[in-house]
């Protein structure tokens, strides 16, 4: 697992991150999960997600068991209307 190096200046502290994990711009997004911590680039923050759905295998959940829809009521709206709607 690769490291970076922690520094403080004053009451902030520092993440020194290897030159292959540095990320493009000033700023990213964070959030504590745990005792872990996760940046995300705010340039892009869902590459990391699309690039994940990547990793799925092509039979991911084809097997999976699913409860019955719900049936449920559909009651007209017919207080709205579609004609004064702005393009």
């Amino acid at each position: 697992m690769n490291t970076a190096k922690l520094s403080t200046d004053g009451i902030h502290q520092i993440v020194i991150l290897p030159e292959d994990f540095q990320l493009a711009g000033t700023e990213v997004y964070i959030k504590k999960i745990g005792n872990a911590i996760v940046l995300i680039a705010t340039d892009n923050p869902w590459q990391s997600l699309f690039e994940s759905l990547e990793e799925f295998s092509e039979d991911f959940m084809i097997t999976r068991e699913q409860p019955p829809l719900d049936v449920r009521e559909f009651s007209r709206i017919t207080h709205l209307s579609l004609e004064n709607w702005a393009e």
